[in-house]
């Protein structure tokens, strides 16, 4: 039995506390269980339209308060260090100084003539940490905070997690696997593709553009003349071509015309990443939970076989790299939960994308045959 864990990111425009659900399907007649993480973060929006996407999942949805990030930062396998400048802080002794950690939280203050200074606050630390092992001193005009990692083999960028941390960090989980972008708009499948290939240094590429270049006709004109199955089919014939490219963010078409709407035609999608931009009229984290169950459990939207879903309440373009940005949270948080992920990724293309994902089976087998063939 295979566990694939997804990730569940639900993006919205009101102002409320970070909460940390978990959603599991009831139902596990199938041979893999899928375990859905939902991290909801929910924000106030400079817009008068509440229901316009705000800020994204968890990541820099609340702007980790630094004072003129005035640190050092180094990672040192086990633990990360920061160092702050106390420059012209009048401490007078260690009585004067608040740390105060938790899993993915660090606040620090000061007391300076009766008033308390905050030198650093996040919520949103890179990952999270043991923060019983904690260790602070004052060195020289520094202050010197370390943090025992509970992950050591994950590479720290940065004490917090941003939209720069994560381009960055999320190289070292991927591998060079691929990442397909699905969802029923080609136009936000596009831009959010592009902003994370941008961002992490890998290869922008749209499935419209590859056939519409290839057809020598728009995507509009080939419906009209031919249908969208025969736009859909081509699709899948681009897909097949993909599936084996290394470090490529690939934007699909999106509603009935796309191959990622039709289950039948995820065989190659598997090959990479899927990440699923689903809008949503849901107003709360339940209602987005609920919906999300839903389709798990009906299964009649191919888009419930996406690695990652991100909910989104509207579009703005001008939140793209929110959006991009919690893609890459939710990737990351799908990946430390199993790091065997990027390999066995790997092995399916190998085998020749034969559909069966996520529970591969031996070399020779193949989908006509059962899974009773060795």
């Amino acid at each position: 039995m295979s566990t694939i864990t997804a990730s569940l990111c639900f993006l919205s425009g009101n102002k409320n506390p970070i909460k940390t659900l978990n959603l599991s399907p009831s139902n596990s007649n199938s041979n893999s269980v899928r375990s859905w993480s939902s991290h909801v973060i929910k924000t106030s929006s400079s817009s008068s339209n509440s229901n316009r996407l705000s800020f994204n999942c968890k990541s820099a949805s609340t702007i980790p308060f630094v004072s003129s990030k005035n640190y050092e930062f180094s990672d040192g396998s086990s633990e990360v260090e920061l160092r702050l400048q106390l420059g012209a802080q009048d401490i007078q002794s260690y009585r004067d100084i608040s740390v105060d950690a938790n899993d993915n939280s660090l606040k620090i203050r000061i007391q300076r003539y009766g008033s308390l200074i905050t030198l650093i606050e996040t919520d949103h630390l890179f990952e999270k940490i043991k923060p019983a092992e904690t260790i602070w001193y004052i060195d020289d005009d520094q202050l010197v905070v370390n943090l025992k990692k509970q992950d050591p083999d994950l590479k720290w960028p940065d004490i917090v997690e941003s939209w720069d941390s994560l381009t960055v960090g999320s190289l070292q989980l991927l591998q060079g696997t691929a990442i397909f972008i699905v969802g029923d708009s080609t136009e936000i499948n596009e831009t959010v593709a592009r902003e994370i290939a941008v961002g992490i240094g890998y290869t922008p590429l749209t499935t419209k553009e590859l056939l519409e270049t290839y057809a020598k006709q728009t995507i509009d004109s080939w419906v009209l003349t031919e249908g969208s199955d025969s736009v859909a089919e081509a699709e899948s014939a681009i897909l097949e071509s993909l599936s084996s490219h290394v470090r490529a963010v690939v934007a699909t078409l999106g509603g009935q015309r796309g191959a990622a709407r039709r289950a039948d035609k995820w065989q190659h999608l598997y090959a990479g990443f899927t990440v699923w931009l689903s809008q949503t009229e849901a107003t709360d984290e339940d209602s987005a939970k609920e919906e999300a169950r839903r389709h798990i459990q009906d299964g009649r939207l191919a888009y419930s076989k996406a690695d990652v879903v991100v909910k989104l309440q509207g579009w703005d373009s001008d939140q793209t790299k929110s959006v991009a940005q919690a893609s890459l949270r939710a990737i990351k948080q799908l990946v430390l939960s199993d790091k065997n992920l990027p390999g066995k990724k790997r092995l399916y293309v190998r085998l020749g994308c034969r559909g069966d994902w996520p529970n591969i089976k031996p070399p020779g087998w193949a989908p006509s045959a059962g899974d009773d063939q060795r």
